[in-house]
């Protein structure tokens, strides 16, 4: 331990209290930036492409795992993050799964649905692409797809539930 460096961690904080200035701490974390820069520069395409996968299938799991009640379109920001991380054009992507760049872009851009045999190509393709980077389990597209669905009704519940509950009644008690 250096002359700079005090108690490892503060527990009462749970902070990082191991440098008594901030100029110590930002001398070490200028260091450390400058070794990932330099790491990352030396990495080969292939490399970043499969990082990014990776890091896709990461994100895509905390998703499906941890519900996030909002409107936000999950799908189609990891089907972008997806596309992009592999291919230079989207069109190109199209192609590969046979579908209309025109069809793709709506999806895209959440003007519709995707349809149940778009998630399956796309469910193919990413077994075929992973198989090369990690495991990635097939119903991961679908899975993201319905929990978005699910999130997105339990979000929006003050919208539909008021005219819905109209028509709901019970004829025998229980």
């Amino acid at each position: 331990m250096t002359e700079n460096k005090i108690n490892i961690m503060d527990a009462e904080y749970g902070l990082d209290s191991r440098y008594k200035s901030n100029k110590d701490y930002e001398s070490e974390a200028t260091a450390l930036m400058e070794a990932r820069l330099r790491r990352m520069k030396n990495l080969s395409k292939d490399q970043i492409t499969k990082a990014k996968l990776l890091q896709l299938k990461l994100k895509m799991e905390e998703y499906i795992k941890h519900p996030v009640y909002d409107n936000h379109n999950y799908f189609s920001d990891f089907l972008k993050l997806y596309i992009d991380s592999i291919y230079s054009k989207r069109s190109t992507f199209a192609e590969d799964i046979d579908i209309a760049p025109v069809s793709l872009s709506q999806v895209i851009n959440n003007h519709r649905e995707p349809k149940e045999e778009f998630i399956m190509k796309l469910m193919i393709h990413s077994e075929k692409v992973y198989k090369n980077v990690c495991e990635f389990h097939k119903k991961t597209w679908y899975q993201v797809y319905f929990h978005e669905k699910i999130c997105d009704t339990m979000s929006n519940q003050d919208l539909w539930r008021p005219e819905i509950e109209k028509h709901i009644r019970i004829s025998e008690a229980i």
